[in-house]
């Protein structure tokens, strides 16, 4: 077992249960997944691109990510549906968490001049949502054998109703948002 799913069971679920005072233990939030998506607009001229992209986030997540597709075609953007524009993966279990903790303690400070991240990045239902600008930042990447530096989203979804839940669910178990 992870040392954040332990974290979370001995010290986050009691602390939430005493701070919105839940009847039940089922009441109290809980993280469900977390969803990295990665898009490779330069994917439709090099169809190599996106088999570098899922060999990346595969080493980042530890579990093999899946093409996304165009959904519709864009002229404008030379785009048609069925194109592979990215890749996306899901983790769930340990695998999460295990990715949770290497996020928050080793990738995000590595951000220059990191000052934590934003506290606003809620969606109204509990769900929050992280952009990163580059993959370097994970210690798994080799700078040498990067071939273009790559944005990422990961959105944590959580089974909280407000974003106030949310935010002191994702705030007990470490990740680092900023002073307002």
């Amino acid at each position: 077992m992870s040392r954040l799913n332990e974290k979370y069971k001995a010290e986050v679920a009691p602390a939430l249960m005493q701070k919105f005072a839940y009847k039940s233990t089922m009441q109290i939030p809980k993280i469900d997944k977390i969803v990295v998506n990665v898009g490779c607009g330069d994917a439709k001229e090099n169809s190599k691109v996106i088999d570098n992209v899922i060999a990346e986030i595969g080493q980042i997540t530890g579990q093999k990510p899946v093409p996304t597709y165009a959904k519709k075609s864009v002229a404008n953007f030379k785009l048609r549906a069925g194109m592979k524009i990215g890749v996306k993966v899901t983790l769930r279990g340990e695998r999460m968490y295990e990715f949770m903790d290497r996020l928050f303690s080793f990738a995000l400070p590595r951000v220059r001049d990191f000052k934590g991240i934003n506290p606003d990045a809620f969606d109204g239902r509990g769900n929050y949502s992280l952009g990163l600008k580059e993959q370097l930042i994970f210690p798994e990447i080799e700078y040498d054998k990067v071939e273009k530096i790559r944005g990422m989203d990961i959105v944590f979804v959580t089974t909280a109703h407000t974003d106030q839940e949310a935010k002191e669910l994702l705030t007990l178990m470490g990740a680092p948002f900023a002073k307002n």
